[in-house]
Formats: C-alpha cells, structure tokens, sequence
C-alpha cells in the first residue's frame, strides 16, 4: 500500500496512478464541500455558481454579498496560484514527491479547520467568513494538482466537467449502438471518417468519480452534522498519507 501512496505523487506516473489519487481526492473533495456547506452554508468549489451569483449581487446592488463572492473567488485563484508554485518547486528541486506539496498544504489547513469549532462558538460570523476563504483556497488547490498531473484529463472538486465527459462518451456510445443495430454500412473508403468508438475508459472513470463525489459528499454532510468540523480530520489524514511518504524519502535523500 505504501508503495502506490508513493507513487500516486511521484514524478513516474501511469494513467492508473491518476485514477487511484483521483478517487481519493474526489473523496476528500465531495465531503468537505457538502460538509463545509453544513458548516457554514456556503459551497465552496463551485465557482460558476459563485461568479454567477457575483453578477447578480451588482445587479441588486448587494456590495456586501458581492464582496464576499469576490474574496471566493480570490480564495480558489490563490489556492491554484500556490499549487502550481509548489509543483514548480518540487521540480526545480528533483523532489520525487512532485504534487506532494500541495497535498502537504491542504492536510494542515483541513486540520486547522477541523479544530476551528472553538473559534467559531466565540466568533461566529468571522470565522463563517474565514472558512469560506480557507476551503475555497483548499478546492483550489486541489483542483490545480490533478489537473497539473492528469494533463488537465480529471477534475476532483466539481462534477460539471466530469459530467460532460461522461455525456460526451454517453452520445458516442449511442452512436455506436444505432450504427451497429441499423442497416448493414457500405464498405469504408479512405475519404471516410474514423468510425465513432466511446472510450469505455473515461466512460468508466468519470462514472465512478461522479458516484463517489455523492457518496462521499452524502457523508461529509452527515459526518459534519454529527461531530460539526471535526470531521474534517479524516480528510486531512487522507491527504497527508499521500503527501508523508514521498516528502519523507526526500527528506531522507538530503539528509
């Protein structure tokens, strides 16, 4: 198991390491969203929802809500912004865990979030805000590292993308299925197009990831109404045991 935890935010990669890291972000994804939502009443890695909402606060002059939507948005930029920088580093150094940095980062601050329940009973209304920012940063920084090493192929913090690569191979896979039920075709010529094939691999893994952002957004929710914040610990160790492998045997390499 310690072999593909490593491998998962490693320089040497497959088209299998993705998926298994992209599970598992997913996971991590689906849960702090809908449970930062139980938390705070905000979504926090949906920024079309948010941008979307932005327009119509100058529309009904609500500055304050606008402001808000801003400081989201500015949150996720930054998130991404520091992911890729973390990345670059890591390169720049010959680190074998190349995406483990960000990982690193996004363990710590789901933990910070995870014991922020004192803050919030003091604070209310600061805290809601800074939460926002600070899962908004973290959905940007995740969503930069798979897109960073799937060559921007998967996504981990929101289904839209997912979904349309699933009804894209859904319409092809029809396709297919009236061709071969139809009339019997003509010879091909070489003027003739390629024949229409699904991928029956991405019709497999965006499936899968769009069944696991409900599962597991389904129990971040009921998680974050049983034990408030706290249960984001289970999703900062899921990040951190991706990231503690890989930065420890580059610590060893310099030590």
């Amino acid at each position: 198991m310690g072999h593909w935890l490593r491998r998962a935010t490693g320089r040497r990669r497959d088209a299998v390491s993705d998926r298994q890291l992209a599970r598992w972000l997913v996971v991590v994804a689906g849960a702090a969203n809908a449970g930062g939502f139980m938390a705070v009443g905000r979504y926090t890695s949906h920024m079309t929802g948010i941008v979307s909402a932005m327009a119509d606060d100058v529309a009904l002059a609500a500055g304050t809500a606008f402001l808000a939507g801003l400081g989201s948005l500015g949150a996720f930029l930054a998130g991404a912004g520091v992911s890729a920088i973390l990345v670059n580093l890591a390169r720049r150094r010959g680190m074998q865990g190349e995406y483990a940095l960000p990982l690193a980062l996004e363990s710590l601050l789901l933990a910070g979030f995870a014991a922020s329940g004192p803050l919030a009973a003091a604070a209310p209304g600061a805290t809601a805000a800074a939460t926002v920012a600070l899962l908004c940063f973290v959905m940007g920084l995740q969503n930069a590292v798979i897109s960073k090493l799937s060559g921007a192929r998967i996504r981990t913090t929101h289904v839209t993308g997912m979904a349309t690569d699933l009804g894209i191979e859904l319409g092809k896979a029809a396709w297919r299925l009236a061709a071969l039920l139809g009339r019997p075709a003509p010879a091909a010529t070489p003027s003739d197009p390629p024949p229409v094939r699904p991928d029956l691999e991405k019709l497999r893994t965006h499936g899968e990831l769009i069944g696991l952002f409900f599962g597991s957004g389904l129990a971040g929710a009921l998680a974050f109404q049983r034990f408030g914040v706290a249960a984001a610990l289970p999703l900062a160790a899921i990040a951190g045991a991706f990231a503690a492998g890989p930065l420890w045997e580059d610590l060893r390499r310099r030590a």
